[in-house]
């Protein structure tokens, strides 16, 4: 399990687009893509709150900071109350259930000290899984008693934490660090295409080339993946800078990692269709688009 934390931003609208991954409409209804949430103040039954739309949400999530607009900031100075925190299953991971999403959430919401246990002052916040492997957290860091949620040691409780989801819950560990980051692998060792013999039947020139495509596309040690995940990492990072021009180019290596995915399960959908092929090249899970930059709302 990776975590990544995006930029603080002011308003929910933005942190919610970038969790669905999509463009949004205020009359979205996100439904059960909600896995988890902070405690409504009011009597507001479930029901209801199922039938909330995208702009209820963000509404529900913005109002501590229009309930105390002269707070003295965050930590280091911090200006921008919305907190996002995403985190990416491996690849190889089984797929989670509802209430093991919930749990997550949950966790997630305590480690980062968005909602300690038993605080009935605690952030608002929400969870979301609407992208698959993944789950986003996000929440206010604007208290309902008007003070700002600190936490010395984010990064660190955050990435110990996941160790220990992952040990609780039987995932593939992750390496032990906050940002997912990527080395270029060495690349597979080379396989010579077959040379036309008269001892070679066509079957197994087929084998022999079915195999080098599985090679290629194989998500653990293929050239293919090693080059996917370094644009994925870059298209992190850029995400990251300032505005003018970080999202966009960030936006780009996202559809350029997509293509390459698209490249390994083409790969792999030939290797299969071949005689002679016994083995399919385990292609990760499709990333996600890189969602489209979307304007501030204004209270």
């Amino acid at each position: 399990m990776i975590p990544h934390i995006h930029r603080n931003s002011d308003f929910a609208v933005e942190a919610l687009a970038a969790a669905l991954g999509r463009p949004i409409a205020e009359q979205d209804v996100l439904g059960d893509l909600i896995v988890a949430r902070s405690a409504l103040e009011d009597d507001l039954a479930d029901d209801d709150r199922c039938a909330w739309m995208l702009a209820d949400w963000w509404e529900h999530l913005d109002e501590p900071t229009v309930m105390f607009p002269w707070g003295t900031g965050g930590p280091g100075g911090l200006q921008e109350p919305i907190f996002h925190v995403a985190v990416r299953l491996h690849p190889n991971d089984r797929q989670l259930t509802p209430p093991e999403w919930s749990q997550i959430a949950h966790r997630l919401a305590d480690a980062t000290g968005v909602a300690p246990t038993d605080d009935a002052q605690a952030c608002r916040w929400v969870a979301l899984q609407a992208q698959p492997g993944r789950l986003d957290l996000i929440a206010n860091l604007i208290r309902l008693d008007g003070r700002w949620a600190h936490h010395h040691n984010l990064h660190q409780s955050l990435a110990a934490e996941c160790r220990r989801i992952e040990s609780d819950l039987g995932l593939v560990p992750a390496r032990p660090t906050l940002h997912r980051t990527y080395t270029a692998r060495p690349p597979a060792r080379h396989t010579e295409l077959p040379n036309p013999s008269a001892t070679q039947s066509p079957a197994s020139v087929a084998a022999q080339l079915a195999n080098l495509m599985c090679q290629l596309a194989d998500e653990k040690t293929g050239p293919i993946a090693s080059v996917r995940g370094l644009v994925e990492q870059a298209a992190h990072r850029l995400d990251d800078l300032p505005h003018s021009y970080g999202p966009a180019a960030g936006h780009r290596l996202e559809l350029i990692a997509r293509r390459l995915h698209g490249i390994q399960q083409d790969l792999e959908a030939t290797a299969a269709d071949l005689p002679g092929a016994k083995q399919r090249a385990p292609v990760a899970s499709p990333p996600a688009t890189a969602p489209h930059t979307s304007h501030r709302r204004t209270l």
